[in-house]
């Protein structure tokens, strides 16, 4: 099949912490020549699209700030079409508060005053915050999160992500998030589908996790494609119910799908 987009997992996929993967500079070269549009996805919400493409220049790939979306974007859209005139308690980083606030939502620092809770990655998590959720979410806030990611990769290993996170504080207040919102989400689905805008059966979507990556493009109905250059293993591979349609050594062997 001649593919007209693909979707591209970052972390894992096309660099793992501030090194380029083997390959990934030819592999991004070769889809541009064919005609490929691309969009990095990444769901580390904490840094904006402009963050993201500079990022991605320092390791020489070169991109827009229209070819790049997280999960950050994915929930200031999210919010901006729903609770545009609410108060947003926000247990995160201060990205994820700098994307909100460029977006003019109205963040509180009082959890009991909040319309909305969003819980996302924070590595100054605390029994204050979790606290502090519970409180919003007592008082009747919305509850929303991020990212389903429960461990992600950092400096020193793997650590607790938005996933621990939405976690600690819903079992205090024994509540599930209304939503959850970016990779599988539907919301992301869309996202990603209108930024490529072409068919979803002409799409591929890489990356190295099955229940976000693997799974996002499953729904969408796109051709999936799991790398080894993550944290899926082959025994989790093994025991998912989520099969991939291909699974490759790294995104450098792109091309022996798109033969």
């Amino acid at each position: 099949m001649d593919y007209e987009g693909v979707v591209l997992d970052l972390d894992g996929t096309v660099y793992r912490g501030n090194e380029l993967i083997p390959g990934v500079a030819e592999a991004i070269e070769t889809l541009r020549d064919r005609g490929v549009r691309l969009l990095f996805f990444s769901n580390n919400p904490t840094k904006s699209r402009a963050e993201y493409v500079d990022r991605l220049a320092a390791l020489g790939i070169e991109t827009t700030a229209e070819e790049v979306l997280s999960a950050g974007t994915v929930t200031t859209r999210f919010l901006e079409a729903t609770h545009a005139d609410d108060a947003v308690f926000v247990v995160g980083a201060d990205g994820l508060k700098r994307q909100f606030r460029a977006a003019n939502l109205r963040l509180v620092d009082d959890a009991t005053r909040s319309d909305v809770l969003v819980a996302s990655y924070d590595r100054q998590f605390s029994y204050g915050k979790m606290l502090a959720g519970y409180r919003a979410l007592a008082n009747g806030a919305a509850f929303y999160g991020t990212d389903p990611d429960m461990l992600v990769p950092a400096a020193e290993g793997m650590v607790p992500g938005s996933g621990a996170i939405l976690n600690a504080i819903g079992g205090v207040a024994n509540a599930e998030p209304e939503k959850v919102l970016g990779k599988p989400s539907a919301e992301a689905q869309s996202a990603a589908l209108d930024a490529l805008d072409v068919p979803s059966e002409r799409c591929l979507v890489v990356g190295d996790r099955l229940n976000t990556d693997i799974t996002l493009g499953q729904r969408a109905g796109m051709t999936t494609v799991l790398v080894r250059t993550g944290v899926t293993t082959d025994a989790d591979l093994d025991t998912s119910d989520v099969r991939p349609d291909y699974v490759i050594d790294s995104l450098g062997d792109i091309e022996t799908v798109l033969r």
